[in-house]
C-alpha cells in the first residue's frame, strides 16, 4: 500500500495531481476547505481507478480519505496527519499545493493580507510537513512544495506572491537538507501560468482593468509574456507524479521550474 496527502484537491493543480496519483498510489487523502469539491475530485478518482486499475473484489481500487479543512489552523494540521495514521497506517508522499496568495500592489496590500497569505501556503504547508515527517522518515518517502515562477520574477503588482513562492522555494530547500539525513525526499514546483479558475479570474480583473474583452486579455498575456500558450492542471501534475515516483528518488533539493519559458533568465 502507498498512500500520498494531497492539499488543494479541490480544484486546478491540485485536483488534477489527486487523479494522477490515483494511478500509482493505493490510498489518497484529499484536503481542502471546500468538502463539495473534494466530493468531486473523489468521485473523479473512483471513476480512473474503475477504469484502469480494478481492485479485489469488494474493494475500490484507490481509496480515498477526504478531510475538509483550514490549514490555516494549527489544528487542522494535527486532524489531517491523525486521521490518516488513523485509516491507512503511514504516508509515503506529501503534496502541499494549498494556499492561493492575493495580487495586490506592493503599497496597497495590508498586513493582514500578508500575513494570511503566508499562513496557508508557507506556514501550512512547513506544519503539515513537520507533523508527517518522523511517517515519511518510516516510509522513506517524498514531499513537494508548489511555489511558483513569481518567486524568480518579483514585480510590485505581485510582490505578496512573489516573497511568499520564494519562501517556499527556501523552505524547501532547507527541508531536503535535512531529508538527505532522514531517507526523506523533498523537492518544489514552480509553475507559470496555468489555466485554473484563480487564473480566470486574475484574466477577468486584468481585462476589465485594461478595457479588453476575455478573450483579447488572453491573448494580450501571451504575447506580452513571450509564451505559446497557458499551462495546464493536468501537465503540472505529471511533473508532481513524476517527482513522487521511484524514477526521481534522486532528484533532491531542486527547484523545478515549468512555465512554457515565461521566465527568460538563467
Amino acid at each position: 500500500m502507498k498512500i500520498a496527502i494531497v492539499t488543494g484537491a479541490s480544484a486546478g493543480i491540485g485536483r488534477a495531481t489527486a487523479i494522477r496519483l490515483a494511478k500509482d498510489f493505493t490510498g489518497l487523502v484529499l484536503v481542502a476547505r471546500e468538502a463539495d469539491e473534494l466530493l468531486k475530485t473523489a468521485e473523479e478518482i473512483k471513476k480512473l481507478g474503475a477504469e484502469t486499475r480494478p481492485g479485489a473484489e469488494g474493494k475500490p481500487a484507490v481509496e480515498t480519505l477526504l478531510i475538509a479543512a483550514d490549514l490555516r489552523e494549527v489544528a487542522a494540521i494535527d486532524r489531517v496527519i491523525n486521521e490518516t495514521m488513523a485509516t491507512f497506517k503511514r504516508i509515503d508522499a506529501l503534496i502541499n499545493i494549498a494556499g492561493a496568495v492575493p495580487q495586490i500592489h506592493l503599497f496597497e496590500m495590508t498586513d493582514e493580507q500578508w500575513n494570511d497569505g503566508a499562513e496557508m501556503k508557507l506556514h501550512g504547508a512547513r506544519r503539515l510537513a513537520i507533523k508527517a515527517w518522523p511517517y515519511l522518515k518510516e516510509s522513506r518517502g517524498s514531499v513537494v512544495f508548489i511555489s511558483g515562477n513569481s518567486a524568480e520574477d518579483p514585480k510590485p503588482g505581485f510582490a505578496a506572491v512573489a516573497t511568499i513562492n520564494a519562501a517556499i522555494v527556501a523552505l524547501a530547500k532547507a527541508f531536503a537538507e535535512q531529508g538527505i539525513v532522514d531517507g526523506v525526499q523533498v523537492n518544489s514546483v514552480l509553475p507559470g501560468p496555468v489555466m485554473t479558475n484563480r487564473r480566470v479570474n486574475f484574466l477577468k480583473k486584468w481585462s476589465a482593468a485594461n478595457g479588453l474583452t476575455m478573450e483579447e486579455a488572453k491573448g494580450k498575456f501571451l504575447v506580452d509574456a513571450r509564451i505559446e500558450r497557458y499551462g495546464e492542471p493536468e501537465e503540472i501534475a505529471e511533473l508532481m507524479s513524476f517527482l513522487v515516483s521511484p524514477g526521481a528518488k534522486w532528484l533532491i533539493g531542486a527547484a523545478i521550474r515549468m512555465d512554457g519559458g515565461e521566465i527568460k533568465g538563467i
